[in-house]
């Protein structure tokens, strides 16, 4: 079940101060070194199924985050819609492995809470396929199916005891739109209140992978009876200050503000987040300091507990706000 009715609800929370979410998963979960056969059917890199093989590792990072001070877990179904679970062979498992998932997370911040009340957030990433587009293979797919896969994850989050549905890391707008509509049905199936945030992802010149403004994603989502509206992944903070300008002075939505550690940097191939705990820290009490609307933060792509720890001290005043970091 959700928070303990007693307790604030996680909209009250949000009222009431800027709530703190946790950092990457997937970087915390490299830390185990995971091989195939630790992912079920040695189905390798299928983070998500771990809820099945090695539970005790995402237990142990929501720990992590809970300890470095995060008010918000968020659940590792990040691709546990149905249409990414085919691709792993558990599509007919969606609901099943979004509650467990959930329930895992519940679980967490009732063991690891510290006395504080803690909420669970569910994690809905995108489903891989870009709608509103012409590609003739990421394009073409029956908008009912895409729906219809978010609403099989959404039914399962609830059903583990979600405190309110997020739908992040989000490139194409119209992947959105069905999103928040699959969510909405699931609330109203489950007889639940249950909060939704809706994030776009922008590049460093404020647009959506298809092309689509802050102003524009903002504009087709606001109607739509979201909660909580804002940004994360792709860039860091300093990118994302105009955007989160624009949503202070026009939007009558809660804000939700969760960079990368930075512009991603090729390495050898890979890509490396080199903004540290503190460079954050700064960035994130600039942005605070300004834009009132923001009420949530926290880090994506390689963020980790140091950073989390870090904006833990911003929200809480522990820190002096620099000057200007570019905003």
């Amino acid at each position: 079940m959700p928070s303990d009715p007693q307790e604030a609800s996680f909209l009250d929370a949000l009222r009431e101060r800027v709530l703190l979410f946790d950092g990457a998963m997937g970087t915390e979960i490299q830390r185990y070194d995971p091989q195939p056969e630790d992912f079920p059917d040695c189905k390798d890199g299928f983070n998500d199924g771990l809820i099945m093989t090695h539970p005790e590792w995402i237990e142990s990072i929501h720990k992590r985050y809970l300890e470095a001070g995060a008010d918000c877990i968020e659940t590792n179904s990040f691709g546990s819609n149905r249409i990414k679970l085919d691709e792993y062979g558990f599509g007919d498992q969606t609901v099943r492995i979004n509650k467990e998932i959930a329930e895992l997370a519940r679980g967490a911040c009732a063991k690891y809470g510290g006395g504080r009340t803690r909420y669970v957030v569910g994690s809905m990433g995108p489903t891989g396929f870009l709608p509103s587009s012409n590609d003739p293979d990421l394009g073409q797919i029956p908008l009912d199916d895409i729906r219809d896969a978010f609403a099989l994850q959404a039914e399962g989050l609830i059903d583990g005891g979600v405190d309110a549905l997020l739908i992040e890391t989000s490139q194409d707008i119209l992947e959105v739109k069905l999103a928040v509509e699959a969510c909405h049905a699931a609330v109203r199936a489950a007889g639940a209140a249950v909060p939704i945030i809706a994030n776009a992802t922008l590049d460093q010149h404020g647009k959506m992978l298809l092309g689509t403004s802050i102003q524009s994603a903002y504009t087709t989502i606001s109607g739509m009876g979201v909660d909580v509206f804002g940004m994360n992944c792709s860039t860091g903070p300093h990118e994302m200050a105009p955007s989160v300008r624009w949503l202070d002075e026009e939007s009558s939505h809660h804000m939700l503000v969760v960079p990368n550690a930075g512009m991603p940097e090729n390495v050898d191939g890979v890509a490396a987040y080199k903004m540290t705990p503190e460079q954050m820290g700064d960035a994130m009490s600039v942005l605070l300091s300004k834009h009132r609307r923001i009420r949530i933060i926290g880090g994506c792509c390689g963020t980790t507990p140091e950073h989390i720890a870090v904006l833990r001290g911003v929200i809480d005043g522990d820190r002096a706000a620099p000057g200007d970091a570019g905003s």
